[in-house]
This record gives C-alpha cells, sequence and structure tokens, in this order.
C-alpha cells in the first residue's frame, strides 16, 4: 500500500511541494518526524526542517550541498547510501552524525525514495529523530555510521553469493576474478585486485582484477613486500588495514591533483597462515570504511583463503592422481612388454629347438648310413659326408647367432674396427653365396662407385662379413625368382668413431625382389626372438635373429640399418652405413 504525501504543509518551505508515492510506513514517520529533508542525487537540499532550527536559518541550507552547513559527518558514505535507495527504490533505515556549526548530532534515519508517475526516483525524504545516547568517547570519524541489521543482512546476502560464485569454480584463476568481480560490485570501488602470496618469495603478483574503465590495469604488476610495510602488516595481522594516500601512481596511472586515494588491503588465510592478499582502491574520492564493511571484507577474506586452499589442495591431489595414473600407466605398459618378450621368448625357443634339430638330424642321418656301409661307392659316401658336414655348418651358424645375441642382450659384445677392403669383403660375400644363387637361378650384381683408387672403410672384417651374409641369406631365402643387387654409396660428411674422425660414411644396398614385407609387420623385423610368421609351419625356416644381431653389429660400428618395402611381393631392401677409413678418388662422369 502507498499513500500520496504533499509536503507542502510540512517543510519549511510552503513554496516547495512533492505530490508523489511513498512507503506507508514512512508518511507516518512524516506526519511526527523531529526531522525532515528532501535532496536530490547529488545529495542538494530541496526541502528542509529541523525542529530545533527557525524557518528563517533552516532556509539557508536549500540549495547547498553536503558539507556545508547541516550535514553528515562524513559525507561519502552518507552519498553511497542515498544513490543505493534511489537505485533499489527501497527505504533505509539507519543511524547517522550530523554537525551543525559546533554540534554534532546523532539521528535515527529512514530514508525514502520518491517514486515518480514514470516509475523511476530522483530525490529522497530523509525523516528522523535525535538518538538519545551518542558514545562520546568516539570521534566523529570512528561514529560516522552505525550501521543496524539491514546492513548486516544486506553483507551477508553479498557475502554468500560472492563466495558461492567463487566455489562454483575448482580453478585458481576463475576464483581470483569471481572473487574481485563480486567484492568490486558490492563495494563500488574504482579497482579490485587479488594477489597470491608465498612466504617463500618476496614479492607477490597481481593476477585477477576489477576496475572501472578510466583507470589503467595493474594486473600482472609485482608488489615488492619490504617496500611496503601496510602489505606487511595486513599479513602479519590477516586483519583489514586501511590508509589514505596521495594519488600514488599505482593506485591512479593516471590521477587529478590533490585528489586523495583511499585503499583498504586484507589478507586471505587458511588455518591463520596468509595464502593472499587483496587490495580495494576508492580513486574518485576520500572514503570512510564502515564497521559492517570491513567486517563484510574480512569474512569475505576469511572465506575465499579457504577457497584457495582448498582449490590448491584439490590442484595438487589431482598432479598426484596424474602422477598414479602416469605410473600406472607405465607399468601396465612394462608388464605387455614383459608379457611380450616373454611370449616371443617362448616362440623363439620353439622355433629355434626346431631349427636346432633340423640339421641335427640330417648329420646324424648321412653319418649313419656311411657307418651303416650303405654306400655304394665312394663318390656317394663322400656325398654323404658333405651333406653331414653342411649341415653342421647351418647348426653352427644356428648356435653362433644364439650366442652372439646373448652377448649383445647382456651388453659384452666387444668389437675392435680396423681398415677393410670394401671390394676384398664383397668378393668374399659373392664366393660364398654363389652355389646357393645359382641353386634358385637367381641373378646377381654388384654395383661399385666410380674411383680411382681402392675404398677402404672402418670396421670389423667378419663382423661385416656376418652382417651381409645375414642379410644376402635372407635375400636368398625369401626371393623365388628375379635377382638380387648388392650397391655401394660415399656419402661425404665428418664423423668421429672411437675417438677417430673419420671423412664419410658408405651406404651399402641389398635390395632384392621377393616376396617382401607388408607395411603392418614391418616392426617385428629388427626385434629380438620376433618373426614375421613365428609358427611352426611357416614356409620359411629360420631364428629370426639375422637382422637383429645385424642392426646391433652396425651399431657398435658407428653406423645404421634401415629396411625399407612397398609390401608383399614387391621386393626388399635394407641398408646400412659404415665409416669411410678414406675418402676415395671419385671419377667424374663424362
Amino acid at each position: 500500500m502507498v499513500t500520496s504525501v504533499n509536503l507542502s504543509t510540512s517543510l519549511s518551505d510552503p513554496s516547495y511541494s512533492i505530490d508523489s508515492s511513498v512507503p506507508a510506513d514512512s508518511t507516518a514517520i512524516v506526519n511526527i518526524a523531529e526531522l525532515m529533508m528532501t535532496q536530490d542525487a547529488a545529495g542538494i537540499l530541496l526541502a528542509f526542517h529541523w525542529r530545533e532550527m527557525s524557518e528563517i536559518d533552516s532556509k539557508q541550507w536549500i540549495g547547498k550541498p553536503m558539507g556545508i552547513g547541516f550535514s553528515p559527518v562524513s559525507c561519502a558514505p552518507y552519498l553511497d547510501r542515498l544513490k543505493r535507495v534511489l537505485s533499489s527504490q527501497t527505504p533505509e533505515q539507519f543511524r547517522c552524525l550530523f554537525e551543525c556549526g559546533d554540534r554534532t548530532i546523532l539521528f535515527d534515519l529512514v530514508m525514502s525514495p520518491v517514486i515518480l508517475p514514470n516509475g523511476t526516483a530522483a530525490i529522497v525524504i530523509v525523516t528522523g529523530e535525535q538518538a538519545n545516547e551518542l558514545d562520546e568517547t568516539r570521534s566523529p570519524l570512528q561514529a560516522v555510521e552505525l550501521s543496524r541489521e539491514e546492513d548486516l543482512d544486506r553483507y551477508q546476502q553479498l557475502l554468500t553469493q560472492i563466495v558461492w560464485d567463487a566455489r562454483q569454480n575448482l580453478e585458481l584463476p576463475r576464483i581470483w576474478q569471481a572473487t574481485v568481480d563480486g567484492l568490486g560490485l558490492a563495494l563500488d570501488v574504482s579497482r579490485c585486485v587479488i594477489c597470491p602470496y608465498d612466504p617463500k618469495r618476496s614479492s607477490i603478483e597481481a593476477v585477477a582484477e576489477f576496475r572501472q574503465d578510466c583507470l589503467g590495469s595493474l594486473k600482472g604488476k609485482t608488489f615488492q613486500l619490504q617496500e611496503d610495510p601496510l602489505l606487511q602488516k595486513a599479513l602479519a595481522t590477516l586483519k583489514p588495514i586501511r590508509a589514505v594516500r596521495q594519488a600514488p601512481e599505482e593506485i591512479n596511472p593516471a590521477p587529478e591533483a590533490d585528489v586523495p586515494q583511499t585503499r583498504l588491503l586484507v589478507a586471505t588465510h587458511y588455518q591463520d597462515q596468509p595464502n593472499g592478499v587483496i587490495m580495494l582502491d576508492q580513486c574518485d574520492r576520500d572514503r570512510v570504511w564502515t564497521q559492517a564493511e570491513l567486517e563484510f571484507v574480512q569474512e569475505l577474506a576469511d572465506q575465499v583463503g579457504t577457497s584457495i586452499a582448498h582449490a590448491a589442495l584439490l590442484i595438487e591431489l589431482q598432479r598426484a592422481n596424474d602422477n598414479l595414473t602416469l605410473k600406472h600407466r607405465e607399468l601396465d605398459e612394462a608388464r605387455h612388454q614383459a608379457e611380450e618378450a616373454s611370449r616371443l621368448k617362448s616362440e623363439f625357443l620353439a622355433n629355434t629347438s626346431h631349427e636346432l634339430r633340423t640339421p641335427l638330424n640330417g648329420m646324424i642321418g648321412f653319418l649313419k648310413l656311411v657307418l651303416d656301409g650303405m654306400a655304394e661307392d665312394p663318390q656317394e659316401q663322400r656325398e654323404f659326408i658333405e651333406e653331414a658336414h653342411r649341415s653342421a655348418m647351418h647348426l653352427l651358424d644356428i648356435i653362433n647367432d644364439v650366442l652372439d645375441i646373448a652377448k649383445i642382450e647382456a651388453g659384452k659384445m666387444q668389437i675392435e674396427c680396423s681398415p677393410v677392403s670394401l671390394q676384398e669383403l664383397l668378393d668374399q660375400v659373392e664366393t660364398m653365396t654363389r652355389t646357393q644363387i645359382r641353386q634358385k637361378k637367381l641373378s646377381f650384381e654388384v654395383q661399385m662407385p666410380q674411383t680411382h683408387d681402392e675404398i677402404v672403410v672402418f670396421g670389423n672384417y667378419q663382423r661385416l662379413l656376418q652382417v651381409l651374409l645375414n642379410l644376402m641369406g635372407n635375400a636368398i631365402k625369401f626371393t623365388n625368382e628375379g635377382g638380387i643387387t648388392v650397391s655401394a654409396e660415399v656419402i661425404k660428411k665428418r664423423i668421429v668413431v672411437q675417438d677417430e674422425e673419420l671423412p664419410g660414411l658408405m651406404k651399402i644396398r641389398v635390395a632384392d625382389t621377393g616376396i617382401g614385407v607388408s607395411l603392418d609387420k614391418q616392426d617385428k623385423l629388427f626385434q629380438s626372438f620376433s618373426q614375421v610368421d613365428g609358427s611352426l609351419t611357416r614356409q620359411y625356416g629360420g631364428t629370426g635373429l639375422g637382422l637383429a644381431i645385424s642392426q646391433k653389429l652396425v651399431e657398435a660400428m658407428g653406423g645404421v640399418v634401415n629396411f625399407y618395402s612397398m609390401g608383399e611381393g614387391l621386393g626388399s631392401t635394407v641398408t646400412f652405413t659404415i665409416p669411410l677409413y678414406q675418402e676415395p678418388v671419385m671419377i667424374a662422369a663424362d
């Protein structure tokens, strides 16, 4: 319910009248009020009546701004309340100190908005009675405004909302930003920043900021603790610290001359340990912080400090959980690798036992024929012995491969390098594989670079021969038609091998037109104890150690091995590099 009030019969100025709507409870007070006045949004008196002042004396304050004559002891908080009442269009009851000449009077007041027919409010009606008690021990500035229950309720609601907004986020940057935004808007300050605090550091940095558009940003600015006693005091006491400064650059980058600036500092904390600092700056006026505002800021700092601590703890827990997850993943991967290695070794042992029995049975069989006199003539007997010898050599090769991989895995493979003639090495390979190549009716070609002198590489002759025989053996085994090509290429590149500086590398290729390897199986070729086809019924025999051993031997001599195949049925090419002992003189092409 609202009542129409005509102030022309009540105020000391009979020429000023207002006909509008005010709450009914305010109208009742108007009829009996000791103090009555109307003010616009700037606080200028439009009408004024005080029972202790004559009508003539009252008229002298009409049209005067606050701070002149009859005025609140502190104008800024009073003006803040006036703007809030106009904005919310809600009456407020409060207690305020006024001064008139040399007198200081405490009033219980009701400030009500005058709502115009268009729904807006531009002036307020203030009515009140002089309070009976006034604590004489307080200075006027200490007793500026004694907030009542409605102030406490309002700030408690703001506190709840700000803390709720901050705790909806589990990330520290969002908590910081929600805090400064909520606090800056709630208290209508020019700027609010928050700085995390680490006792191990001598400075703090502004990580989140609320500010008016006319001000420069302080986000990212560093504050040295040793140079600011107010910061030290705020961190030590955990209480709000008020300070008035004369427009320092860090508060307002472009202040008006001689405009006072006000800063409020409060430390956020958890279990009595500070973990941050909130800075509130009022850059447009001299602000006196009310007790309700100080309590609000203090409580908010306590709540935010707890939220920051919980978020930091959650971050640590998340980091620890991520580490545990990573460790678990690594252990799981290691377990899978161990299981796979165990499976491959079991498969290898099964295949190797089969490979060992085949030449061994051949030896026993042919020797048994000779011993039993089954050879019809000396020529056939010699053939039996040659087959037994061939089986024995095959068995020796298998045993050597197993011993070599065992040495390599144990890290006990010692290779001594010395100059080796490449032509001599390739000639020996051709001699040892000629019979197998002819038996399968394959073509064979060696392509050497054109040089004036002999090509000398730096390696171990027996190990290089072993590598080439392994590669040639694989090429012959997996090629049923076509041929095999061995080529060499000089790569000029300064390298250091076994503390010797050498002029370059020799790249050797062994290419065949055989069965090739599918792209999804090529990663198994260089794994120890692994074969592309590991079944006992596979078409091609062998232990599967050839490429793995060759790779280890070449790497021990300072080179690298690579395998290329475009897929099944498209042939294969294996390349390896070996250091050059001396750079050959090349023959220039016409």
